[in-house]
């Protein structure tokens, strides 16, 4: 089985880490990872798909092992500027997307900005619909204090409990996911992006520009989803033009990890 390759790139002025891997023949597949997360979010998943698709894995900039920029400007048009950089620099045409959460309306950006690079997308318990933080927030976070804040609010829970939130079955929560889901945290850098990503943070996409997405779209939800409820996922499959959403029950927040094969199969049979 092929190991996939771990490279530095400089894309859109910020040094992004990328883990990846090209067959001939084999469709393109870029992961985007969500919020407060590592491209670690498609562990599990990557050793299915990397035998039937070329993998393209990404730390989106401000989280994992990539730049924490403090002149970067988190917003979703800059996140889709750094994917359409991503697709350019290793000449993908026709590439599948599968966006995890904040990742699947950065995955949705993207197809706005450059329709003709995209083939499908996979839109695994994605964000939808949210506002943009409203102004006293937002001008908050141009206080000294605020990143002390956003840490203190961050270290109120353990690793463990932030990880029942996404997993249905805690019982599959092992250690591996506790450091690795953990050790983001400890880093100075990313509190500053985190504090700059919910300053720069538009609304996400209107079912106006919703409609004007016509890719073809796979939702996959769990049905106890307790981070973006699968009522999102219903709303979005009215939405976009050529959506079909599958549910899994007894499945939460992190699908990636707790249901992988199901995952895998359901994306294989809409891609290939």
């Amino acid at each position: 089985m092929m190991e996939l390759t771990q490279k530095y790139i400089e894309l859109c002025g910020v040094k992004i880490y990328c883990e990846y891997s090209f067959v001939d023949n084999r469709p393109p597949l870029l992961l985007i990872h969500g919020v407060a997360a590592t491209l670690y979010t498609f562990n599990s998943l990557i050793p299915l798909l990397k035998d039937h698709f070329s993998i393209i894995n990404i730390d989106l900039p401000g989280f994992g092992r990539s730049e924490k920029s403090s002149s970067f400007i988190y917003s979703f048009q800059n996140y889709a500027e750094v994917v359409a950089a991503c697709i350019d620099y290793f000449k993908l045409e026709n590439v599948n997307i599968v966006g995890h959460s904040m990742g699947g309306q950065i995955a949705l950006y993207t197809t706005n900005m450059v329709p003709e690079k995209i083939n499908k997308l996979v839109l695994v318990s994605s964000s939808g619909y949210l506002k943009r933080a409203n102004k006293a927030i937002i001008l908050c976070t141009y206080l000294p204090f605020f990143g002390y804040f956003v840490k203190h609010h961050v270290h109120k829970q353990e690793v463990k409990d932030v990880l029942k939130n996404v997993f249905y079955d805690h019982s599959l929560i092992t250690e591996n996911h506790i450091r690795e889901f953990g050790m983001p945290l400890e880093e100075k850098g990313f509190y500053t992006s985190l504090k700059r990503l919910l300053r720069y943070r538009e609304g996400d996409l209107s079912r106006d520009d919703l409609k004007t997405i016509d890719k073809p779209t796979l939702l996959l939800w769990g049905k106890e989803d307790r981070v973006v409820s699968y009522t999102i996922g219903e709303r979005l499959a009215e939405d976009l033009p050529n959506a079909k959403l599958i549910t899994y029950e007894k499945a939460g927040h992190l699908l990636t990890e707790e249901r992988p094969h199901e995952v895998f199969k359901d994306i294989s049979g809409f891609i290939l």
